[in-house]
């Protein structure tokens, strides 16, 4: 016995993609901005979900909740 793999390796006939996959109007790239961009995926807990229907819904309720954190004056610890 040689020190070798003893998996068989694949045929080299098989082809890597299906001929139902088209890409002849692909472009290469289309996602790029949006992708380097980022995102800021949060889910919501099932009560919270029911009453904030969209992200609309949910920003508004945070830059309202901002706007009041923002009006009240924290006392710092001595």
């Amino acid at each position: 016995m040689r020190g070798g793999s003893m998996k068989k390796a694949k045929e080299a006939s098989e082809p890597t993609m299906r001929p139902e996959y088209d890409f002849a109007k692909g472009v290469r790239g289309k996602y790029l901005v949006r992708y380097q961009r980022g995102t800021n995926v949060v889910l919501l807990e099932p009560d919270v979900a029911r009453v904030f229907k969209d992200s609309d819904a949910v920003n508004e309720a945070l830059r309202g909740l901002l706007k009041v954190a923002g009006q009240v004056h924290r006392k710092r610890a001595v």
